[in-house]
């Protein structure tokens, strides 16, 4: 079982991010993500940036993937999707469907990312047939669906020739719009947000008149209120599941790195903050954390 880093969601300083993936290429992780997959306004890293951690990265023995943007609502992010489809060294994450066919034209493998909409074995094997070598399963789906899946006729005969990915440790990627959340909330139009998304580096949290947390606002993206942590689920994810991904927070993702690397097993269980949830892992409701 390998470990990844997905890409950053949240806007961060550049000097942070740096000091991120100094970390990132001192930790034990196998596999790192980079790129801005939210919002083409936050410019504190650029294409050549990345490009430049990409090398660095690889220098220290990662395995390293380009993340593309996952809302694409102009032509000028296409043109930065065309950037990092035609980088010529580095895997590229596709999380929207428009970087499929500049991938394919290229005969580029590629990761499908959660976002990509793939619940069935003709989904899956459309997306093997045009490049994909590993798919990130969309976070609401549980160990039932995928054990299912990987077993339908479509699948199972080409099961050795992808690999699955599950979003494992983080608050879970919902919902994309064009609207931009965080500037709404402070009563911004989304032309003139003068990039407010940097003031929360974990998210703005939203909570009910119950007061619990039920969703962290994060520019155009909606995240879970709950931190999902399958920390716990890693013993019935053998045979099933070849990497499982830890979302970048802002501190302790290392800690929690090393927890998951001990607890492959089962060995070394942990426990879950109050605030951390795995329902969707167990077909239950995604607010739900269940003690094993």
């Amino acid at each position: 079982m390998k470990f990844s880093l997905g890409a950053i969601q949240y806007f961060w300083p550049k000097q942070v991010v740096d000091n991120f993936y100094q970390q990132a290429a001192e930790s034990s992780v196998d596999i790192v993500y980079l790129g801005e997959t939210v919002c083409s306004k936050r410019r504190e890293l650029k294409f050549e940036d990345y490009m430049a951690i990409a090398h660095m990265l690889r220098e220290a023995g990662k395995q390293v993937c380009l993340s593309t943007m996952t809302l694409l609502e102009a032509p000028s992010e296409l043109r930065e999707l065309r950037k990092y489809c035609d980088n010529g060294e580095f895997l590229v994450e596709a999380n929207d469907v428009g970087a499929i066919p500049y991938l394919q034209e290229h005969k580029v493998p590629f990761v499908a990312g959660a976002a990509i909409n793939c619940y069935n074995q003709h989904t899956l094997r459309k997306l093997m047939s045009l490049g994909m070598n590993r798919w990130v399963m969309p976070v609401e789906l549980s160990r039932e669906w995928l054990a299912n899946l990987l077993q339908q006729p479509m699948v199972h005969d080409v099961r050795d020739c992808f690999e699955v990915e599950v979003f494992a440790l983080g608050h879970m990627p919902l919902a994309w719009s064009g609207r931009c959340f965080t500037a709404r909330s402070e009563n911004r139009p989304k032309d003139q947000c003068e990039l407010v998304c940097i003031n929360y580096p974990e998210g703005r949290p939203v909570t009910s008149q119950e007061g619990q947390q039920v969703f962290v606002l994060n520019g155009i993206q909606t995240q879970s209120g709950s931190r999902y942590n399958l920390v716990n689920q890693l013993p019935n994810m053998d045979g099933l599941v070849d990497v499982v991904r830890l979302s970048p927070q802002l501190v302790g993702t290392f800690d929690w790195l090393e927890k998951f690397r001990a607890n492959v097993a089962g060995g070394a269980p942990q426990r879950l903050d109050k605030n951390d949830s795995n329902g969707y892992w167990l077909a239950l409701a995604g607010l739900v954390q269940q003690l094993d």
